[in-house]
């Protein structure tokens, strides 16, 4: 939970009833203590990879290049929940618009790109079915504008009756330029999360990606019970 203090608690740090005050580059914030914990899964791991990697990446470039992706900064400004101005370091624009790339097959990026638009998705609905089984996205705008791709993300089965599935959410292919509605994904599904069962709940989401600059747009997301 991020906070804002006021003129007369201007920072906080160190626990409290079971809560941490802490502080980064988005400002304060507030969350429970926690012991954490490490699953060692292979998602966990990849990602990890991919992060160390970009890392290694961005120092390996050269002065001119680092300094200009540090002055970049300054063209992907965003405002947070209360309305302040917020901007990243150089080295986590480099990696947060090189990993979005890389999630759609773009070309990784070396020099920092300008600011462009990234077209909304506009519609998504699902059909799922255990027999056949079929797991179908219906999408718009149709096709997938150029220099965009939409990255797919769903969950595993779930109970009918579950609603919040943040965390469950795994990507599973993408949409790249060009593609058009309906695409039929049941083999890009039960790669990751296997054969789907018939009255389990699963959701979708499609996230647009320029895939010239890296940038990420709002995420779309629709769920159905597998018939």
């Amino acid at each position: 939970m991020k906070i804002k203090f006021g003129s007369f608690i201007v920072d906080g740090r160190g626990k409290i009833g079971g809560h941490v005050a802490s502080k980064n580059r988005g400002g304060a914030y507030l969350r429970t203590k926690v012991s954490p914990i490490n699953p060692q899964t292979t998602r966990q791991a990849a990602v990890r990879s991919q992060l160390t990697g970009y890392a290694q990446g961005f120092r390996s470039l050269t002065a001119s290049a680092i300094a200009a992706w540090n002055s970049a900064v300054a063209n992907f400004t965003k405002t947070d929940i209360f309305g302040d101005i917020k901007q990243p370091s150089g080295i986590n624009l480099y990696i947060k618009l090189n990993m979005n790339l890389e999630q759609v097959g773009g070309t990784p990026l070396t020099t920092p790109p300008l600011p462009g638009d990234v077209p909304a998705v506009d519609s998504v609905s699902l059909v799922a079915d255990s027999s056949p089984q079929t797991f179908t996205i219906t999408f718009g705008p149709s096709p997938v504008p150029a220099n965009t791709a939409f990255i797919i993300e769903a969950t595993p089965g779930v109970s009918a009756g579950k609603s919040f599935v943040k965390s469950e959410y795994r990507q599973i292919g993408y949409l790249a330029a060009a593609a058009t509605s309906p695409s039929a994904s049941i083999s890009d599904y039960t790669t990751v999360f296997g054969s789907l069962v018939a009255g389990q709940k699963v959701f979708v989401r499609l996230t647009p990606v320029n895939t010239a600059t890296g940038q990420r747009g709002l995420a779309l997301a629709a769920e159905t019970i597998v018939l």
